[in-house]
């Protein structure tokens, strides 16, 4: 749902939204674009979402920027019939509309943002340029949000996680075409590699939650290994 959504220039999200990137535990990347649309939320929350596939729910997906108006569950066929009454209609006709209902709702409305508290901590902690300084700031932290993050980071494909930092970072200077591109190379590269067949026995199929990764650690993941992943399909590379 995110991949055919998170585009658009109109996202609506209800108390029943929820949003997650967890491909990390399952030995892939943030597919869909999330090249390009995590690095563009405010501050280093994209990097956080990404590499610990931290879930949001409700207008906390509305506040993090990934959706651009709340409205109540219920109220949502009452905002389907008002869009379809749109003669013509113009971008500031459908949001004028989509405000409207958003005005009106008052769910949760008074709910603190989930992650609002611990922004100095992401930004501080997911600022570095590698996966291993993050962690490595996660641990200095010390905090019980910081240390709750070190032990799901810790879980995950240590290849997808090197994978996804040097994703968001090229992404985020990127045009979405280019991201859109560069995680089709992404993608395939994975299909060949160890953690992703792995992670989906573990995680879906087995679901025993306990995926064995190949390299196991991060520092057994190279800048070599990284820049395969990365490399150019030639005649093969599918263009958006």
């Amino acid at each position: 749902g995110v991949g055919l959504s998170v585009h658009g220039r109109f996202r609506v999200a209800t108390e029943r939204t929820l949003f997650a990137m967890p491909e990390t535990g399952i030995g892939l990347f943030p597919d869909v674009g999330g090249g390009y649309f995590l690095p563009r939320l405010q501050g280093k929350l994209g990097y956080f979402l990404a590499l610990t596939g931290f879930r949001l729910k409700g207008r906390d997906v509305h506040r993090a920027g990934i959706a651009t108006h709340f409205v109540d569950s219920e109220k949502l066929h009452k905002l389907e019939e008002e869009l379809l009454a749109l003669k013509s209609p113009s971008a500031e006709d459908i949001a004028g509309v989509l405000e409207s209902h958003q005005a009106q709702s008052k769910m949760d409305q008074d709910k603190s943002v989930i992650f609002e508290e611990h922004m100095d901590t992401i930004n501080s902690c997911f600022s570095a340029n590698t996966v291993e300084q993050i962690v490595e700031n996660l641990r200095q932290d010390g905090s019980p949000f910081a240390t709750q993050q070190l032990k799901v980071i810790n879980k995950m494909s240590p290849t997808s996680l090197k994978i996804t930092l040097r994703q968001l970072m090229e992404g985020s200077s990127k045009t979405l075409p280019e991201v859109l591109t560069m995680e089709y190379r992404l993608s395939q590269a994975c299909m060949e590699g160890h953690d992703f067949n792995e992670g989906v026995r573990a995680v879906l199929i087995d679901k025993d939650q306990s995926p064995k990764w190949n390299p196991a650690s991060l520092k057994e993941v190279t800048n070599e290994d990284l820049n395969s992943y990365f490399k150019s399909l030639g005649s093969s590379d599918l263009k958006f």
